[in-house]
């Protein structure tokens, strides 16, 4: 059986949501310091012994993640017409990242969101 490393990297953004037909006080808006971890799975290594650079890796996430930092989450097109759940905004992140880093040899395994202490969602394909 053949090996896979796995390489993570954490980062955060801070957004607003409300969570529509919601009963309960989260259908106000409200905010989150919202934690992101990327999980993947490199089956081969590099020259330099690497199976991703965190560097590349990190530079994608941000990139990403500037498009959610300090906005209302509802107002991103791409949760337009879903509510920005942790589940919801964990797979956009995954498929994000997957459409960027993705290659033979690299694949986005999950992607975790956590919303607050203690509370978050994770996303990956099977």
């Amino acid at each position: 059986m053949a090996g896979v490393y796995e390489v993570y990297v954490k980062d955060h953004f801070a957004a607003a949501h409300a969570l529509k037909g919601y009963d309960g006080n989260c259908s106000n808006m409200h905010g989150h310091n919202w934690e992101v971890e990327a999980y993947i799975h490199c089956r081969k290594l590099n020259k330099l012994g690497f199976g991703i650079d965190f560097k590349d890796v990190k530079l994608v996430m941000q990139d990403i993640l500037s498009k959610l930092d300090h906005t209302n989450l509802n107002e991103v097109a791409e949760f337009g017409s879903i509510n920005p759940t942790s589940e919801n905004i964990s797979k956009f992140l995954y498929t994000e990242l997957s459409r960027r880093l993705n290659t033979d040899y690299i694949t986005v395994d999950k992607v975790m969101v956590i919303e607050s202490p203690g509370c978050g969602s994770s996303y990956r394909e099977e």
